[in-house]
């Protein structure tokens, strides 16, 4: 791996970008869900759920990408991830009706994992404390874009022409990301390094993984945190359309400073890498949060519809928290298993994702059609976030969390 500053940032650029196309496969089509409902003879309901079959495949998948690129190089699964994306897109865009849609986007969360939980073993195969928080952080910085400019240009593409030009849209994206990767991504676990694929060890690894109460702590208490975001990411549609009535190409009313605080946030979180403790910075991304989801209770409870942009403020805040508390999570779990990082980082996005798509299948149906719902939902889930991330910082506890040059993280058997 090139140490240079140059290589170090086409690589972040490479791995933002990879993280990317997962959120663009979401976000893109929230303004085309009117119109490909009216195509396809699919409510407001069924449209929902090709946001769920997706993340459900996308979770259910995300555990194998992490001990596959463990056992056969990084470079290798995001390549043949890449190429599956773009043929499911293909298939999106030629889809009639909505099993068939639902199929091809089954595929895509197959595939769109690549990126994000590749990229993450990829970052610490590179660098080690307080330098793998501030790449983590850079890429997490660019990668937050996605979503704010996602539904921007499904709403541009819809000006254009049909929403199918959308998922062509996702082609000629990851083709770009499929040469880029083939040019530049090194690949930064050797063979020397690697584990052979055997599934009863798989499984076995995946059960001590999973059955380590801290792990376990960290993975619930980063999952219910930005579950209280993604609630209106999932309810976008409802969100923008129905309770802030706006049109189709006004979704960067919400996504822009929604985004932009996330942005803002890591990018203080690398800065603060090295100066201030994981434990305290993640306290305080806890904090904004805190303070983000009760905002947002109070202004729905005495406000007689929600309205741009103070609607809009508080999710800021909120995002603006999560992303400084994610890279100290994620980088304290990825440290406890440093020969199985992959498999690690697939589980901790499992975890997630699971949460993540019965937000999106179940929770957001039932609640979107009240802001007041939506903030209550999510300050139920900041609040569980918090009470795990206390439960885990707890005083007398042996090992906080954070990066090892920050809090002298040990391996697993600190439980």
């Amino acid at each position: 791996m090139p140490r240079s500053v140059p290589g170090l940032r086409r690589l972040t650029l490479l791995l933002a970008g990879l993280a990317m196309f997962g959120p663009f496969s979401i976000d893109t089509i929230f303004p085309a869900f009117p119109a490909m409902g009216a195509d396809l003879g699919a409510d407001k309901v069924a449209m929902q759920q090709t946001i769920s079959a997706y993340l459900i495949a996308y979770a259910l998948m995300s555990l194998v990408h992490g001990p596959l690129s463990d056992a056969i190089g990084r470079k290798r699964v995001i390549l043949g991830g890449l190429v599956v994306f773009t043929l499911a897109s293909v298939g999106c865009a030629l889809a009639t009706d909505l099993p068939t849609l639902l199929a091809f986007r089954v595929l895509q969360g197959l595939s769109a994992g690549v990126g994000l939980i590749v990229g993450r073993a990829v970052i610490r195969d590179v660098l080690q404390g307080d330098d793998a928080q501030r790449l983590l952080s850079q890429v997490s910085m660019i990668f937050s874009i996605a979503p704010a400019i996602a539904p921007v240009i499904g709403g541009w593409i819809l000006g254009w022409g049909r929403w199918p030009l959308i998922f062509w849209f996702l082609v000629g994206f990851s083709l770009l990301l499929l040469a880029a990767t083939w040019r530049w991504l090194p690949e930064t676990h050797p063979r020397e390094a690697r584990i052979g694929i055997v599934p009863r060890r798989m499984l076995r690894d995946y059960v001590a993984i999973f059955t380590n109460p801290r792990f376990q702590r960290l993975a619930a208490a980063g999952a219910f945190n930005f579950s209280a975001l993604f609630l209106f990411i999932a309810s976008a549609p409802a969100f923008v359309l129905d309770l802030l009535r706006l049109n189709e190409r006004q979704f960067g009313w919400f996504f822009i400073p929604m985004i932009s605080g996330m942005v803002v946030g890591a990018w203080l979180s690398g800065r603060a890498a090295g100066r201030i403790s994981g434990t305290r910075l993640a306290n305080f991304g806890f904090a904004c949060c805190g303070v983000a989801v009760v905002a947002n209770v109070l202004y729905n409870t005495f406000a007689t519809e929600p309205q741009v942009p103070w609607a809009i403020l508080p999710m800021t805040l909120n995002a603006f928290g999560i992303a400084l508390v994610f890279p100290i999570v994620t980088l304290t779990i990825l440290d406890m298993y440093p020969r199985q990082r992959g498999s690690a980082s697939s589980l901790q996005a499992f975890t997630g994702l699971v949460l993540n798509a019965v937000v999106a299948g179940l929770l957001s149906p039932l609640v979107s059609h009240s802001a007041l719902h939506l903030a209550l939902t999510a300050s139920a889930f900041t609040l569980v976030g918090w009470v795990f991330w206390r439960w885990e910082t707890r005083p007398g506890r042996k090992a906080p969390p954070g990066p090892p040059a920050q809090a002298g993280l040990e391996p697993s058997e600190h439980l």
